[in-house]
């Protein structure tokens, strides 16, 4: 066993902050985190990060007034509810 997917899937992650203004406080960190953490697991996941990212936004933005247990389950990558346009058809 090796950890070589983890370590191709954070190489851009980390060759890219040195160039980041933005993250000079822990607040932005913490949401770089969360941005990189659901870009990736959109990818583990074979869908298209910038689209699952905005149906997410769309998303949480109509559900606002919702209790997060309705919903929440449906926007996971892993759901088969997901739009096609999030959904990366090359395999790779």
């Amino acid at each position: 066993m090796d950890n070589n997917d983890a370590e191709r899937s954070i190489r851009s992650f980390c060759v890219g902050k040195h160039n980041w203004k933005l993250c000079d406080t822990k607040n932005g960190a913490r949401s770089s985190g969360i941005l990189y953490s659901i870009a990736e697991t959109a990818k583990a996941n074979n869908l298209k990060p910038a689209e699952y990212m905005q149906f997410l936004l769309e998303q949480i933005l109509l559900h606002d007034e919702d209790a997060p247990s309705t919903y929440l389950p449906l926007l996971m990558p892993w759901s088969e509810d997901l739009p096609d346009s999030c959904r990366n058809t090359i395999k790779s």
